[in-house]
């Protein structure tokens, strides 16, 4: 029974076995087949794809190939064109060098005739040669026979006396050239002169001892004067400066010979007009809140001039002192004007010397520093001025500098003399400082008489404010050969006799004239 059982169980397994391979062999052929369909699908799906690619590429490539066409198709029009443009060029140089071929055509065709031209004129030329030897020699043949000397004594004498005359010549000519040697440095040295006025134009105002300052109204000036003149006694003990006040409708006049007192005495003046209140006490505040802000205007003066010249470095009471001097004059000249011109033309001698520019111009800028304390401290402004620079740590040869430019000591360096010549120029140029209509004047009698004292000078005019003269001569006095030589005579004649900025241009004129009448 039991063995029945484990038969049967056996039988079984067997049979379930055999049902679960045979399932399991349905199923992988149902995968496999499963498969092969998604291998064909996948295979169709790339086949697809594939030609799908392969027309794009195609169309790419042909994309490429007609931009590529079309590339070389414009490549080849604009070579067309550049040989067209060429062909054009080509025709017009061939063009060109007809005309030129024709043009040389003719030159030669002229040439050719001025060859026969010349060749005749020299055959006249050899005829005219032979008729003139004839005639020296008959003419020689008369001398011999006139003066009783063949031909080889007169020529002895001729060149015993073109001798002398040559020693003589010889003489003169190395004497002058001995007095040329002397004067080159002289000459040069007002070249240089000359180059740094004619490289530096400044503009000068011209300073004035009063100020006038306007009114809004007439009644200003009672305020102004206040309760038995105590207001303007505050304020002429305050600033230093003198009021007047006379018939000048609404116009107050300030009176001081410092500019500076002046400016300080005006802008507190003005203020005090607009703020209405003066007294004693609100003038004495307003003149010294005034004060305070003049010396930073001052100061700021000051270092913009040493800005404009391009010296640095200066101590800030020398700086100072440069603002100051934009309120001085001298000679009508402003004072910080003066210096920086005088600062320019050191530099531009300097730089035509070879020497330091920026060290020039600054012994320039302050040679007359002394001028802003010269009022408070007795002595020459230079000597001042030099013991101010020297105490502010200024270099030995700059001190030197400021000290000698009116040769209260004698310099010690060519940087003094520098500052002397730039300090002269400034001064003395044209426009620079007013001149009196009587100098002017004497100044102008004296060129002219100097060229109407020469013997054969008829008239001299001086013009353009004296820097030229105009001298006429009389011509059957003067010849032209002489004219040369008088107008170096009245130019040493102007030279050693008068004094002047610049140079003086001499123009002697000679001129014939004949008159006729027809009746």
């Amino acid at each position: 029974m039991f063995f029945e059982v484990i038969v049967s169980l056996i039988i079984g397994a067997a049979i379930g076995a055999a049902a679960g391979y045979f399932f399991n062999k349905q199923l992988q052929n149902k995968r496999l087949g499963e498969a092969k369909d998604l291998a064909e699908r996948i295979l169709e799906e790339a086949r697809k794809d594939a030609q799908a690619a392969k027309k794009e590429t195609l169309l790419q490539a042909q994309d490429e190939i007609y931009s590529q066409k079309k590339e070389m198709e414009r490549e080849f029009k604009d070579r067309d064109r550049a040989m067209k443009a060429k062909e054009s060029k080509l025709a017009e140089k061939e063009e060109r060098l007809e005309d030129k071929q024709e043009k040389t055509v003719q030159k030669e065709t002229s040439v050719l005739e001025l060859e026969k031209r010349l060749s005749k004129l020299e055959r006249e030329l050899d005829d005219r040669d032979e008729t003139l030897s004839k005639r020296e020699l008959e003419h020689e043949h008369k001398l011999e026979e006139i003066s009783g000397l063949t031909a080889e004594e007169a020529r002895q004498r001729l060149m015993t006396e073109i001798e002398s005359r040559s020693r003589h010549e010889a003489a003169k000519m190395v004497r002058a050239i001995e007095m040329e040697a002397k004067e080159t440095g002289d000459k040069k040295a007002k070249e240089i002169l000359a180059l740094s006025i004619q490289r530096y134009a400044g503009d000068y105002v011209s300073e004035q001892t009063v100020t006038a300052v306007t009114l809004p109204s007439e009644d200003m000036k009672g305020r102004i004067i206040g309760r038995e003149g105590r207001n303007i006694r505050a304020l002429e003990a305050a600033t230093g400066v003198d009021l007047i006040i006379d018939d000048t409708p609404e116009t107050v006049i300030l009176s001081a010979y410092s500019p500076l007192r002046r400016e300080v005495a005006k802008q507190a003046l003005e203020r005090l007009i607009t703020d209405g209140r003066i007294h004693p006490a609100r003038i004495e505040d307003i003149v010294q809140k005034v004060e305070q802000e003049m010396e930073v205007k001052l100061r700021e003066i000051g270092e913009q001039a040493t800005f404009d010249v391009g010296v640095h470095g200066i101590h800030p009471d020398l700086v100072l002192l440069l603002g100051q001097l934009h309120y001085r004059t001298s000679f009508s000249q402003n004072v910080l004007q003066h210096s920086i011109e005088v600062a320019f033309l050191c530099g531009v001698m300097a730089a035509e010397l070879g020497l330091d520019e920026k060290r020039a111009k600054r012994a320039g800028l302050l040679h007359d520093i002394g001028k802003a304390v010269d009022h408070e401290i007795e002595g020459p402004h230079a000597v001042i001025g030099a013991d101010l620079a020297k105490r502010h740590s200024e270099p030995k040869d700059i001190v030197n500098a400021i000290a000698a430019h009116h040769e209260d000591v004698p310099g010690k360096s060519i940087l003094a003399t520098l500052v002397q010549a730039a300090d002269s120029l400034s001064g003395a140029r044209p426009g620079a400082r007013k001149e009196l209509l009587q100098n002017y004047v004497k100044r102008l009698e004296e060129l002219e008489g100097i060229a109407t004292a020469f013997e054969g000078v008829s008239k001299a005019y001086a013009i353009q404010a004296g820097r030229e003269i105009r001298v006429m001569v009389d011509a059957d006095k003067v010849s032209d050969d002489n004219t040369y030589l008088l107008c170096k005579d009245i130019a040493g004649q102007i030279e050693e006799n008068l004094t002047y900025p610049g140079q003086i241009k001499v123009t002697v004129i000679r001129e014939k004239r004949s008159v006729g009448f027809a009746k």
